[in-house]
């Protein structure tokens, strides 16, 4: 990319695309916010097609609601934060259906969250959400990833995570090996009530749809000791990941995604001393590594 082309960019995109859903912010080259779209998973475990789609059908929806016509796609840059980037062929495979954009730059979202999180200085973040992942930015530039290896093999204390337990409590319930209790019950009316509709669910479910069960874990916590005690080993998950993000515990860990407020108060007090606010979210994060990227090309 040279000048000329940054100096067609008027708008620049920032995307975090996970498992369960696509969020996007558009801001002008001076840093003014214009819309924010949403839209379905635009991880790349669910195909690049479907990927591209949802990022698109966020930038549609988000000038929609702001009452604009869409520019041309050459007129905006786009910095994507995406769960799958790991994938190094998925990666490619996505960049090379680039629609049209001027400029373009794709990391993991995990990496976006944590330039978000700490406005591009030294931290660690660790991300539950459908998927979960830790990520540090050490003193000297050092970058260090930790999980990540996506569901059902890691992804520990996510939604995808729970829900999983979840479903073997349920299964167990049904066997007779564990109690019939009212969060067994939940699961199981969740999934479609009876067995054979268990087994159905159980041929379709996706991550996502593992998922959507952390929520009845999550509301059944306070009450049901099998569902209390995922809660506190989903706790104990991310205090392994922070210590192996930053053994010597020099920097600030933040937690980010959807699960993280719920999963505080099962940490190890140790770990939640060190726990600091996010300064903003894996779409700002999105947004500095487009304009980065933009700078460094124009240099």
């Amino acid at each position: 990319m040279d000048v000329n082309v940054k100096n067609m960019v008027e708008y620049v995109i920032g995307v975090d695309g996970g498992g369960s859903g696509t969020r996007l912010r558009v801001e002008t080259m001076d840093g003014v916010e214009v819309a924010r779209g949403v839209a379905g998973p635009s991880g790349l475990m669910h195909g690049i097609n479907q990927a591209w789609g949802a990022v698109t059908d966020a930038l549609n929806a988000a000038f929609t609601e702001a009452g604009r016509a869409r520019p041309a796609l050459h007129q905006m840059a786009i910095g994507l934060g995406l769960a799958g980037v790991h994938n190094k062929q998925w990666a490619a495979k996505f960049a090379a259906k680039n629609p049209g954009f001027a400029a373009f730059a794709l990391e993991t979202d995990a990496f976006t969250t944590l330039l978000g999180a700490h406005k591009g200085e030294a931290g660690a973040i660790i991300a539950i959400g459908t998927g979960s992942v830790g990520e540090a930015l050490l003193p000297h530039g050092i970058r260090r990833e930790v999980g990540g290896w996506g569901f059902p093999a890691s992804d520990e204390a996510s939604g995808a995570w729970l829900g999983l337990r979840a479903i073997q409590h349920a299964q167990h319930a049904l066997d007779g090996r564990a109690a019939n209790t009212y969060f067994a019950r939940a699961v199981i009316e969740f999934c479609g009530g009876e067995r054979d509709a268990l087994f159905d669910w159980l041929a379709r479910a996706t991550q996502t749809n593992y998922a959507q069960l952390a929520p009845i874990v999550i509301e059944h916590a306070a009450s049901d000791a099998v569902a209390n005690a995922i809660m506190h080993q989903a706790g104990e998950e991310i205090a392994k990941i922070a210590a192996a993000l930053d053994p010597a515990g020099t920097v600030p860990i933040a937690l980010c995604g959807g699960l993280a407020a719920p999963l505080r108060e099962f940490l190890p007090a140790s770990l939640l001393q060190r726990v600091v606010t996010p300064h903003g979210d894996a779409a700002a994060g999105a947004l500095q590594l487009i304009r980065h990227h933009l700078k460094e090309k124009s240099c």
